[in-house]
This record gives C-alpha cells, sequence and structure tokens, in this order.
C-alpha cells in the first residue's frame, strides 16, 4: 500500500482565507498604475466622477438585488459589466448603463473613473474588490446573517471547508474596513426616522434649568454637595488618559462637582494605592497617583478640579457618575 503524506499547509491561497494555508496573494498595485500618467495619481489632479460600478458579470449574480442597486443608483451613475449573448434582451435594471464583458485594461480603467465599486454578494473573495480599492474605489459589500457555510449554501456544500463566510469579502471586512470598505444589510429596509435627544427638548431643558437654580451655588465656599455623593462611582484611571475617557468607557460621565470626595489621603487607600509621599500642588491633574515613586498628588486649589487632561506619568482618581437615557447633565437621582 503506498502511503501519501499530504501537508495541509502546501496549498498557497490567492486571499488570506484562515491561517490553515499559506497566503500567497498578489498584487494589484502594478495594475492601478498601468496606463496611467504619473501625475494623475497625485492627490490634486485624481478626480472621480460621480459613479458607480457593480461587481458581477453575470444575470444571475443580479437576481434578487434589483431595489438594492436601484437605491444606489437613485444617487449615482450606474455601471455593470455583464456579459450579454448576442440576441438576447439585458436584464438589468433600465438605469443600469453596462459595457458588456470588458478586457482587464477597459475594466481597470472604468474602475479609476468611479467612486464605489458595489458588491452583489457573489462572487466570494475575488480580486477585483481589492483591485477597486487600489484604485481609489469604496467597496460596498452584502453581509451574511446567517452566514454562509456548506450548511446553508450550494457553492460550498461538498466542499471540504468549515469556514462561515460573514459577508462577500471577509478578507477586505476585516483587515482594510473603513472607511476603504463598507459592509452593510441589504436586506435592511428601516428608513431613519428623526430623532430629538430628550436633552434638547423643552422638557429636558427645563429639567437642567431648574437642576442647576436649586442646588448649584457658585458664590459659597463650602464644598458642592450637588450632586449627591451617592452618586460618585470612583474609578483610576490608567496611564495617559483623562477623566472623561476613563468613564465614558465605563458608559459614565466625570463629574466634576465630585472630585472632592477623591481629594484626600482615603481615597487612594480605597483604590488599593500605596503612597510613599503624598503632596497638595496648584495641578489641574490631581488628584493623580505616580506609580515612579509612589507619589500620591492632592489638589491644593478647587477651583482647578477638571475632567479633562492626562500625563503618560500620571493615573487620575476620577469622580464618575450615571445619567438617565437622554439627560448626560444630571444624575439619575438629581431629577
Amino acid at each position: 500500500m503506498l502511503m501519501i503524506s499530504v501537508l495541509l499547509h502546501i496549498s498557497a491561497n490567492l486571499i488570506a482565507h484562515t491561517p490553515d494555508n499559506s497566503f500567497l496573494g498578489f498584487v494589484s498595485e502594478e495594475a492601478a498604475r498601468a496606463d496611467v500618467r504619473e501625475e494623475e495619481l497625485e492627490p490634486e489632479t485624481y478626480k472621480k466622477d460621480r459613479m458607480a460600478v457593480v461587481y458581477g458579470k453575470q444575470d444571475y449574480m443580479w437576481q434578487g438585488k434589483s431595489e438594492y442597486v436601484e437605491v444606489i443608483s437613485e444617487e449615482l451613475e450606474t455601471h455593470a459589466t455583464v456579459y450579454q449573448p448576442p440576441g438576447h434582451s439585458s436584464n438589468l435594471p433600465g438605469s443600469i448603463t453596462n459595457h458588456g464583458l470588458l478586457s482587464q485594461e477597459h475594466f481597470l480603467r472604468l474602475l479609476r473613473r468611479a467612486k464605489v465599486f458595489v458588491g452583489l454578494g457573489f462572487p466570494y473573495e475575488g480580486p477585483a474588490p481589492i483591485e477597486a480599492i487600489a484604485l481609489g474605489c469604496v467597496y460596498l459589500q452584502p453581509k451574511f446573517d446567517p452566514p454562509h457555510s456548506s450548511d446553508n449554501n450550494d457553492f460550498y456544500k461538498g466542499k471540504p471547508t468549515t469556514r462561515q463566510i460573514s459577508s462577500q469579502h471577509p478578507y477586505a471586512e476585516e483587515f482594510i474596513g473603513r472607511p476603504h470598505v463598507w459592509t452593510v444589510d441589504m436586506a435592511n429596509r428601516t428608513d431613519v426616522k428623526p430623532f430629538t435627544p430628550r436633552e434638547f427638548t423643552c422638557e429636558g431643558m427645563l429639567e437642567r434649568v431648574r437642576g442647576y437654580i436649586t442646588h448649584q451655588d457658585f458664590c459659597s465656599k463650602s464644598v458642592p454637595t450637588w450632586p449627591p455623593e451617592s452618586a460618585l462611582r470612583m474609578h483610576l484611571g490608567p496611564l495617559g488618559q483623562s477623566c472623561v475617557s476613563v468613564c465614558r468607557r465605563s458608559s459614565l460621565v466625570c463629574e466634576p462637582a465630585l472630585f472632592h470626595h477623591l481629594n484626600s489621603p482615603s481615597a487612594f487607600t480605597r483604590l488599593g494605592l500605596g503612597c510613599a509621599s503624598m503632596g497638595q500642588e496648584d495641578y489641574h491633574l490631581f488628584p493623580a497617583y505616580n506609580p515612579w515613586g509612589r507619589h500620591c498628588g492632592l489638589q491644593q486649589e478647587p477651583l482647578l478640579f477638571s475632567c479633562a487632561g492626562a500625563d503618560p506619568s500620571h493615573r487620575r482618581l476620577c469622580p464618575c457618575r450615571a445619567h438617565p437615557p437622554g439627560q448626560v447633565a444630571l444624575c439619575p437621582d438629581c431629577i
């Protein structure tokens, strides 16, 4: 019996599908520069027409996509390169300019003029989107929900793969991404409706005005009592991050009126920070912790309490709080 050893990694792929096979790829840069004068590639002179080119050279690739293409053609002059047999009438929408099958040279010239290259869902993972992006097109492609695989798609059925394809060109989606690649749900027909955040309505503004008039006192020399201490969510930021970023990362907002609760040695202790030294300074980042030397800095001037500002040598003590939906300026118990 002849035993043949097959190396799984011997297959060289056109696109980086999975790490299971070697990625050899191809060159698109030369195609992008072919037959183009050098000055035409300069940003100042590189002009695009208001047009889209649809990715699909066979009639069957367009089936069920007419509404999707019509929406695009309402905004952009739309071109196709669909093979048209002699004597056969076109099945494409009337708004589409079809050039028929083009040579590679003429196809690239068409892409140079276009702003958008439109995928219809098939073929999968071809070189054309890479070439279109290299020529300055935005690649618009459909996402697949559920993903296409050998379980639900005839193309992959019977093939020795368990891959699940999330879009027409997963490499472009994952490794290039926005702004060059936009992956969209073609079946989503939901109109974007008008929306006004609550804080920009009359009721929302009156809530804030009432809260400010009732509770804010800029003349008092005592520490603020509003928002209440119960609203405080104390966070220790990483090096080089402002309290605005630290709080936002936890879906909270920074509340400067609560800084005075953190401006004490006990705040550092509650956060598990051991201070080798402690001092007060007029510095807008304080209270903060410097891990080099384990220095704990307290704010000497309350008027300098600030949510903004960051320094790579300090971890800021941040007074975060929650807020009601659509009312960032107030805490949930402040209304």
